[in-house]
């Protein structure tokens, strides 16, 4: 069984960050671009099928989130922000179901957006950075539908690792040593773990 934390909200929404943000940067692409521009009208195609697989992803993402914003052990801190991203997160999936009916209602009389649908766009893509920037708050700030957390132990510098060659790991573990006044023969006990500094 594979366990989904706390459910699929988290899985969901980075689907209709994507499709929907791209939608926007599509049409506005395309609304750049003369009319003999062969690539207009595939840009238009491209931020079409954005839109409304976006909005069907939208539809899943704020259902689960709902069920989230309902099942989540939380505090009164958390509540707070999760109940700011959800006030915020309705509206702006509302907005991009209606620019999503209102661009079917474009395409079939075959004309392109207008100005006012447009700016519709930039707004709705504005408040979808805002309810992406507070649900991201929500888990990160505040441990939202967080399992568990690195527990960090007293004292402890952070984490030592190396991405880099061997060369660069022996540097950096002599100045390590320097820094925390210890030797190669003197070294401190190991954690169980890597920790991180908050």
């Amino acid at each position: 069984m594979i366990e989904i934390i706390p459910n699929w909200h988290p899985l969901l929404v980075h689907f209709t960050v994507g499709l929907l943000g791209t939608s926007v940067l599509f049409y506005l692409a395309s609304a750049c671009l003369s009319t003999t521009n062969s690539w207009k009208q595939q840009w238009l195609n491209m931020a079409n099928w954005s839109l409304w697989s976006g909005c069907l992803f939208a539809m899943g993402t704020a259902f689960a989130g709902w069920l989230a914003y309902n099942s989540v052990a939380h505090d009164s801190a958390s509540h707070a922000a999760m109940t700011l991203h959800r006030n915020w997160a309705l509206p702006t999936a509302s907005s991009f179901l209606l620019l999503g009916v209102w661009a079917i209602f474009i395409a079939r009389k075959d004309r392109r957006p207008g100005f006012l649908f447009l700016t519709f766009s930039i707004i709705a893509a504005s408040a979808l950075m805002v309810t992406g920037w507070l649900g991201a708050e929500a888990v990160y700030r505040y441990g939202l539908g967080v399992k568990s957390l690195p527990v960090v132990a007293e004292g402890a510098d952070g984490h030592n690792h190396s991405h880099g060659s061997e060369h660069d790991e022996s540097a950096m573990n002599e100045e390590d040593h320097q820094q925390h006044g210890t030797t190669e023969t003197e070294q401190p006990p190991k954690q169980d773990g890597h920790q991180h500094e908050h």
